[in-house]
């Protein structure tokens, strides 16, 4: 998909609005309102409020990924679990809007949002879980490891801990929130 600064202008206004007043609520009136431009601009650039979504997502969620397996690459297992979980902290407090809209508009029944959360799976939680199990294989982290289940439980964790830690906690240093989550994740899953 093509990147203009318009489709960008109404990326971040639906992702703004989705965040503050949940997707039933954020209309195109208001979408387009909030980008400053025209309502059929939306239907122009994406046909619907819900293909506007449905882009939004995958083009989050791709650069997601992405800042979580570069933070990843070349690393030894523990050091890349490490980055990613650092990776993640940073991307949520750079994009907190974005993480509100995962967490509050994703994991709804059926339609689209099965498939939104498929490709969280696939691409971020993907990601976690590519680092888990190499640091399994290379013997770092216990061999019984269900690395499914502890990959999404390392991705939640850091999701919910990044948006406490941004909305209730601003004040505490990234290194200290960081630290903290690789102490509990050592206490246990490692060997």
């Amino acid at each position: 998909m093509t990147r203009t600064p318009t489709r960008e202008r109404l990326f971040d206004a639906a992702i703004e609005l989705i965040a503050e007043r949940g997707f039933a609520a954020a209309s195109v009136d208001r979408i387009a309102e909030r980008a400053g431009v025209a309502k059929g601009t939306v239907y122009y650039n994406f046909g619907s409020k819900n293909a506007l979504f449905t882009a939004l997502l995958e083009f989050g969620v791709e650069r997601f990924g992405a800042a979580l397996r570069d933070a990843a690459d070349g690393l030894p297992p523990l050091d890349a679990l490490s980055a990613v979980v650092r990776a993640e902290l940073v991307f949520i407090g750079e994009h907190e809007p974005f993480a509100r809209l995962l967490l509050a508009e994703t994991w709804r029944s059926g339609g689209d949002w099965a498939q939104a959360a498929r490709l969280i799976r696939e691409r971020a939680i993907g990601a976690v879980g590519d680092v888990v199990r190499s640091a399994v294989d290379a013997g770092d982290l216990r061999a019984d490891l269900d690395v499914d289940t502890a990959a999404s439980a390392v991705f939640g964790m850091v999701l919910m801990v990044a948006l406490d830690w941004r909305t209730l906690q601003p004040e505490r240093p990234l290194d200290e929130v960081h630290a903290t989550l690789m102490d509990l994740l050592r206490g246990r899953i490692a060997t």
